[in-house]
């Protein structure tokens, strides 16, 4: 081989995809998710909730440093990890379940990657012009007009990407208290680390890297297919309206050929540049605009919308043979993820509902394992937790049931008396208990230790030990 031979390309460069602007229902309907979407997560923070004089007022917020998550009226504690456990097996049924039955609509409408390309790329429209203006100006010569169009859509996607950071530590922090912060530049440098990172990310995935993370980076356009049936709904070509296929012009007969005129407007509208003609693939994210682009071609040439559509296979095949076309949405494996989703959903609200206001939890002391005092009695050291779910403080009263002659000595500054025990509101009280009694029967004795909430209703058991040794 010469020195000055070209190398071999085994792999060709990723093209980058200028989406045209179109529009129709689906556009309409992707405005008016992202407008939402991006509305409630912008204002989300701002909200307030009033949980009582020693809780946080945001209504959504994970408050790290206190180890608690809010949601409205539910409270989670680390304790409660289930509580989070449950809602991810929720978000998985849920997505399952509006794929089987109307495809990747999650991906094409409510994704964060899809949402925030769609912002970037209108942005994009807006300073550069739509597909043909951009693909001229990216093959342009750098000159007075490339470096300002371009250096002002860099920077306003900037702009996007750090009030997108902005946004998320506010679900971290009291909004209001650190919006302030912000105003003043006297951000705390943790905080402005994640929003500089979140600025980053944002501006790198919806900037730069758009489709090729739906096609190469995302888990969920490599296994929608074991989630596809017959009766998903999924966006499809009419390869018997419009085949064979060939350009048009007025006047022209429709006889001997399909309705479809290799226009490519479904291909210059898609935003992962596939072409839906050649069937259902990986890339396709069920956004629609290929169906916007093909009906308003349609319309100009007087023929039936449709050529593009959302449909299932099922009801293609059925129209195919002359059958009669059945609906998508009861069949086996709706059923079983709407039940999924009911019995988790009615578990995950009877026990919020029945959420215990005061837990109890008890660690037994094992070096020493006891203590034999001179009287003859015997002493188990224990660490108690009251954890006060309360947003107010309480006092609690703390017995052993199942010894003879019990005595509950509690260790810390001053004097501090089992049957008052003060735990602070929304917080955990930690607590050095012996306990005395007669020497029991048995050298390990069951014994259940009872808070009582003094002047309330709330109790709490837990179920202990008291070691002795051999009788």
């Amino acid at each position: 081989m010469s020195d000055n031979a070209a190398p071999i390309q085994l792999f060709a460069k990723k093209a980058r995809v200028y989406p045209k602007r179109v529009w129709g229902t689906f556009r309409k309907l992707k405005w008016a998710s992202m407008v939402v979407l991006l509305g409630i997560y912008y204002l989300a923070p701002f909200l307030r909730w009033d949980r009582g004089p020693h809780a946080p007022d945001q209504a959504i917020l994970i408050d790290m440093p206190a180890r608690r998550a809010y949601f409205f009226f539910i409270e989670i504690w680390p304790q409660e990890v289930y509580y989070l456990t449950g809602i991810l097996i929720l978000a998985a049924v849920a997505l399952f379940f509006v794929t089987s039955l109307f495809g990747r609509v999650w991906c094409g409408y409510a994704c964060p990657q899809t949402v925030w390309t769609d912002l970037f790329v209108w942005v994009e429209r807006i300073v550069q012009g739509d597909r043909v203006k951009r693909m001229r100006l990216a093959e342009a010569r750098w000159g007075f007009e490339k470096i300002w169009k371009m250096a002002l859509t860099h920077s306003l996607w900037l702009v996007i990407g750090l009030l997108t950071g902005g946004a998320w530590v506010f679900y971290f922090n009291d909004a209001p208290t650190l919006l302030e912060q912000i105003i003043h530049f006297d951000v705390p440098w943790g905080v402005m680390s994640w929003v500089l990172a979140l600025t980053f990310s944002t501006y790198l995935m919806a900037g730069f890297a758009r489709e090729q993370v739906c096609m190469y980076m995302c888990p969920y356009s490599r296994f929608q297919s074991a989630m596809f049936d017959k009766d998903t709904l999924i966006i499809g070509y009419d390869e018997k309206r419009g085949e064979p296929r060939g350009k048009y012009k007025k006047g022209d007969s429709w006889d001997d050929r399909g309705h479809c005129i290799d226009c490519t407007a479904c291909v210059q509208v898609c935003p992962t540049g596939i072409d839906i003609r050649e069937g259902l693939q990986m890339e396709c994210i069920a956004c629609g605009l290929c169906v916007d682009a093909c009906d308003g071609i349609m319309d100009k040439l007087g023929l039936p919308r449709g050529l593009i559509r959302y449909d299932t296979t099922h009801n293609q095949e059925a129209r195919e043979a002359g059958l009669k076309e059945r609906s998508h949405l009861m069949r086996p494996r709706t059923v079983y993820y709407t039940a999924i989703i009911t019995l988790v959903g009615a578990v995950m609200l009877f026990g919020l509902m029945n959420r215990a206001p005061v837990e109890l939890h008890v660690l037994y002391d094992r070096n020493p394992l006891f203590v034999k005092l001179s009287d003859g009695r015997i002493r188990n050291g224990y660490d108690v937790k009251i954890l006060n779910k309360a947003h107010e403080d309480k006092v609690y009263s703390l017995s052993v049931k199942g010894l003879e002659n019990v005595e509950i000595r509690v260790q810390g500054a001053g004097e501090i008396k089992a049957d008052q025990l003060h735990v602070y509101a929304d917080s955990v009280g930690h607590f050095r208990v012996f306990v005395v009694a007669d020497k029991p029967a048995d050298a390990r004795e069951n014994v259940d230790f009872r808070l009582e909430e003094v002047g309330g209703a709330n109790a709490a058991d837990y179920d202990g030990v008291f070691m002795s040794g051999k009788p």
